[in-house]
């Protein structure tokens, strides 16, 4: 398949299936400020890869590109690819509203709609139907209760369906936000610091979950916590001033790591 066979929507090609992204040569500015420099990454399919670093050293910018989310900042360039399955979605025959629903996004706050938490979770299908049309009450009942099934909320909300998403508990939104993700089958998932308004129970039922998830999804995570990215992912990147430093599997960047850089930071000794 060629970049241009995907005018139409967002139809990855099979290039590498065990990398899920591939970013190349990524510089992105926001004005005169240069925040990405010649940015390489490859993302294994299946697994759980986080970002960390100091603030301001470019994590989240990185994983907001990787959907587009920065073009709504209209002083923002972008040099570079950014591949998902071998499709660079930067390309401009790519449509954005199918790279999203390839493409999940989790942020730093839970988010929900306000609507009722069925609503919550049919809300995804609803958008990207291709006749707009909602699914009839037995297909929405059983999407809804595989949705909450997968990040373990079904047993605790199977009879509070009605209930706004906004009455429940942060570590539930947070769940419910993931649940809104699943049905429109995004293959990747990226998360903002997802546990960042969590208490310490909330954020390991939430890394609970994320490792619940692996494999059937890869999932790339921006966090702050040291002790998360050590708890909670396979791989690791350690970014700093907007360059990767390091990337390797989390227990050797964490016992070993191979940059002086990299070692000050984990031992707290900047940052």
């Amino acid at each position: 398949m060629t970049e241009a066979s995907s005018a139409a929507g967002f139809t990855p090609a099979a290039a590498d299936a065990s990398a899920a992204i591939l970013i190349e040569k990524l510089n992105l500015w926001y004005g005169d400020f240069q925040a990405l420099l010649d940015v390489d990454l490859r993302v294994r399919a299946g697994a759980i890869t986080s970002l960390i670093g100091p603030s301001g050293c470019g994590k989240t910018t990185l994983l907001r590109s990787v959907n587009r989310i920065n073009e709504r900042l209209g002083y923002v360039r972008t040099t570079g690819s950014i591949r998902l399955w071998g499709l660079d979605v930067l390309d401009p025959s790519v449509e954005v509203a199918q790279l999203r629903k390839q493409v999940g996004m989790v942020f730093q706050r839970p988010n929900p709609l306000l609507l009722s938490v069925r609503d919550n979770v049919l809300f995804g299908t609803r958008v990207h139907l291709p006749d707009g049309r909602p699914p009839n009450r037995v297909e929405g009942d059983r999407i809804v209760e595989e949705a909450l099934r997968q990040v373990l909320l079904w047993d605790e909300l199977k009879d509070s369906l009605d209930r706004r998403g906004t009455e429940l508990s942060l570590e539930q939104q947070q769940k419910l936000c993931i649940a809104r993700l699943l049905p429109v089958k995004p293959r990747l998932l990226l998360m903002d610091e997802p546990c960042s308004a969590l208490d310490p129970a909330g954020t390991e039922a939430v890394e609970e979950l994320i490792w619940k998830l692996r494999g059937d999804y890869t999932i790339l995570i921006v966090t702050h916590n040291m002790a998360q990215a050590r708890r909670a992912s396979e791989e690791c990147v350690f970014m700093l001033l907007g360059e990767i430093i390091e990337h390797s599997d989390t227990a050797s960047m964490f016992l070993n790591p191979a940059n002086d850089q990299t070692a000050a930071y984990i031992e707290g000794r900047y940052g």
